[in-house]
């Protein structure tokens, strides 16, 4: 049994999770040029260490949701936690491909943490510190890149890569530990029997959905068997649907899914997740382009990470001002501010020429709309959806976000990947080594998509009803 907690406590255990979750993305991205190096495997086959975290992750977030309503927040948020420290076991003990791609599978079920952490906080805080609560663990997604990208990109250059999932693993258990200590278990349960099927086609149509997103780039978006793969989506979403309608407890309600406050918030939600991961696309690409391009600077892994890191912190700070603009205005007001923030940044971005200071407003502005925006989602939902289903109804809305960003990753690499030059760069020998990089017009093309994913955001927030307030936000804050 957990000791008794102040809520305080609570929050802090629960945003932890939601950082080390977070932080099961980001870890990678600076391996990423060397893992077909590190894993001794071609660049198609070495980037499922990357893809596999985010097909596991989008489809357990929903599933985990509602394992959570069914059978106990707490116990499905352990659950997440062993499946971390055991990816991340696997990852730091071995070298090859398939342990590896096991092990970051393993570890993208953490990102059902953050789902069940927020449903935990609706049903066990105090109503005034639940807003504060919510805003903070959707925030969490930014401390863990601001802390995961810097650290993972230090030990790249300078350490054994298998550090960072061993210290992720160890930081997991901690976690645990604490969790199962010092965070009580929900009383709030729906029961009934899991629906088995519905997972299944879930999972079956997220995995060729996101297969295709992530995998389009490399296969062609014409070839056969990317098309085949968004067709089979379309088919198998098409046959859920019906069995999700039919079926007495289904995995996601789609009727709850189809009212209004929920359904604008869920697509609001993918525009403003690829709004999100364009900046943390194009950022590092800017920095690290070499100085012969005419825009690069030219900056190592290490001091790209530093300079955007604390972008990432705004995004964890801004919470607390998304829960007080909910507090009196309503969370449908604070997500549409935070999508007009995103697109203010983005204009920044927009302004020419590419600069180092240029780059950091831009990231902090963006990541504060962002961190204003996510706050706002969950309480939105939580308002719309009956209290034993916010576990699976958050899940679904994470979800969301997932798309958003897996379909950001694809277009945005097809612009920079179409919009190119050739230059010659100089080598460590003294002599020349031609370079494909990214044109400028190519970057701005890209800010200019994130600028219009941002505005198409606050469109869809405009539709949802005006006269939703979340209980979530209905007191200050500030005590969370």
């Amino acid at each position: 049994m957990p000791t008794p907690s102040r809520p305080a406590v609570v929050v802090t255990v629960l945003c932890t999770t939601g950082i080390l979750a977070s932080l099961v993305q980001t870890i990678i991205i600076p391996l990423v040029p060397r893992l077909p190096e590190l894993l001794d495997a071609g660049p198609a086959d070495a980037s499922w260490a990357v893809t596999a975290t985010l097909l596991v992750g989008a489809i357990m977030t929903p599933i985990a949701g509602r394992l959570g309503d069914m059978y106990g927040k707490r116990r499905v948020l352990a659950l997440c936690l062993l499946s971390l420290i055991a990816g991340s076991a696997l990852c730091a003990l071995t070298s090859s491909l398939i342990p590896v791609t096991i092990g970051r599978g393993l570890q993208g079920v953490s990102m059902g943490v953050i789902a069940l952490g927020i449903s935990i906080m609706r049903d066990e805080l105090p109503e005034e510190r639940v807003g504060g609560g919510i805003a903070m663990m959707s925030a969490t997604i930014g401390i863990g890149g601001a802390i995961g990208m810097p650290a993972a990109a230090i030990v790249a250059e300078r350490a054994d890569w298998h550090v960072v999932f061993a210290a992720t693993g160890m930081l997991a258990a901690g976690a645990l530990v604490a969790v199962l200590r010092l965070v009580p278990e929900s009383p709030v349960r729906t029961g009934g029997r899991f629906d088995a099927v519905g997972a299944l086609g879930l999972a079956a149509g997220l995995a060729a959905f996101l297969l295709a997103i992530t995998e389009g780039a490399v296969w062609g978006w014409s070839s056969a068997r990317t098309l085949g793969a968004f067709g089979a989506a379309a088919a198998v979403f098409a046959l859920w649907s019906v069995q999700q309608l039919r079926v007495r407890a289904p995995l996601v309600d789609l009727r709850v899914s189809a009212r209004p406050q929920v359904l604008f918030t869920n697509l609001a939600s993918v525009a403003v997740g690829f709004a999100m991961f364009g900046m943390a696309l194009i950022p590092p690409q800017l920095l690290m382009a070499p100085e012969e391009t005419g825009y690069g600077l030219g900056l190592t892994m290490t001091q790209t990470a530093l300079l955007i890191a604390p972008s990432g912190i705004v995004m964890f700070f801004c919470s607390p001002l998304s829960a007080r603009i909910s507090n009196r205005y309503g969370p449908r007001v604070t997500l549409m501010s935070g999508a007009i923030v995103i697109a203010a940044g983005y204009l920044v971005v927009l302004a020419a020429p590419f600069g180092a200071v240029q780059i950091l407003i831009a990231s902090i502005v963006v990541n504060g709309g962002i961190g204003i925006a996510y706050a706002a989602m969950p309480a939105l939902i939580i308002a719309a959806v009956p209290v034993g289903e916010t576990a699976a109804a958050n899940g679904l809305n994470a979800l969301m976000r997932s798309i958003g960003t897996s379909s950001s990753s694809a277009v945005i690499s097809a612009v920079l990947a179409t919009m190119t030059v050739t230059v010659a760069v100089g080598d460590s020998a003294g002599g020349t080594q031609e370079l494909v990089a990214p044109t400028a017009a190519g970057f701005t093309t890209a800010a200019a998509v994130c600028l219009a994913a941002a505005l198409v955001s606050t469109a869809l927030t405009a539709c949802v009803p005006r006269a939703s307030r979340a209980r979530a936000t209905r007191t200050a804050p500030e005590s969370a």
